[in-house]
């Protein structure tokens, strides 16, 4: 009777078997550190395919652009040999590149925001920002805060490549040209001009324009006098009005012959 009385303890043998509770609240909730690998790092990746049409940092696709490369081996001699400038950092050079979009309306049709915020991130590769107005106009009917335009400012490889796609892609589309204005500059060697139209870039799909606008394009040199800019673009290929612009690998193919 002793030995039947003991036979019932192998099922208090599956005792152990309660451990697997808190497996189970485990699994009703994320451990304590999956906030950063669970959730957080879902939204990252969501951020991140939204970022993806329009590369916010675009690596350069192979080495120095090509711009930037023919501005240091040809372009600075030249500048220097041309106004006798014997000390290097007197020669100018581009800073950055704002494209601004103004939309009055912006506040009242945000369709037409979105579609411009992605056209400006088509076109500089850059993702571009909203800007606002800093104060109320009651004239104007404004309030402080509402969207008022897009800008993008470009730098480094990515201003070079822009600049080297507009001149050679965008600037033969645009209609009637003649020329880019030359009297454009504000007296400290920037260059502001201003566009009619975004379907010169080719980035742009006809099919998908909410509404045709223009935009104003500023160059930010280094230059203190007008006609530094003027040379520094010149010798980039810039078509200024009553002008023939030298193709920039025309012009290194030359240099290279003469050297």
């Amino acid at each position: 009777m002793a030995e039947q009385t003991k036979e019932p303890k192998p099922a208090a043998a599956a005792a152990p078997a309660a451990p697997a509770a808190p497996a189970a609240k485990a699994a009703k909730g994320p451990p304590k550190g999956a906030p950063q690998g669970g959730k957080g790092g879902g939204k990252g990746k969501d951020k991140g395919a939204a970022a993806a049409a329009t590369d916010p940092s675009p690596k350069v696709r192979d080495g120095t652009p090509r711009m930037q490369a023919y501005y240091v081996s040809t372009v600075r001699p030249r500048l220097a040999k041309q106004f006798g400038l014997t000390n290097p950092h007197q020669i100018p050079q581009l800073v950055k590149i704002v494209l601004n979009v103004g939309l009055g309306d912006a506040s009242k049709n945000p369709k037409q925001l979105e579609a411009v915020v992605d056209e400006l991130g088509l076109v500089s590769g850059q993702r571009p920002v909203v800007t606002r107005a800093k104060k109320a106009i009651a004239n104007f009917g404004l309030r402080a805060g509402v969207p008022v335009g897009v800008r993008v400012t470009l730098r480094g490889p990515r201003m070079y490549e822009f600049l080297d796609r507009f001149i050679a892609l965008a600037v033969p589309r645009i209609r009637d040209f003649r020329g880019l204005p030359n009297k454009s500059f504000d007296g400290r060697g920037n260059y502001t001009f201003g566009i009619k139209e975004q379907l010169i870039f080719p980035e742009i799909d006809y099919d998908k324009v909410e509404k045709i606008h223009g935009m104003d394009i500023t160059l930010v040199t280094t230059a203190t006098r007008d006609d530094l800019a003027m040379g520094l673009l010149r010798e980039l290929g810039w078509p200024f009005r009553g002008e023939t612009p030298t193709p920039m690998a025309a012009a290194a193919q030359g240099a290279a012959t003469n050297g």
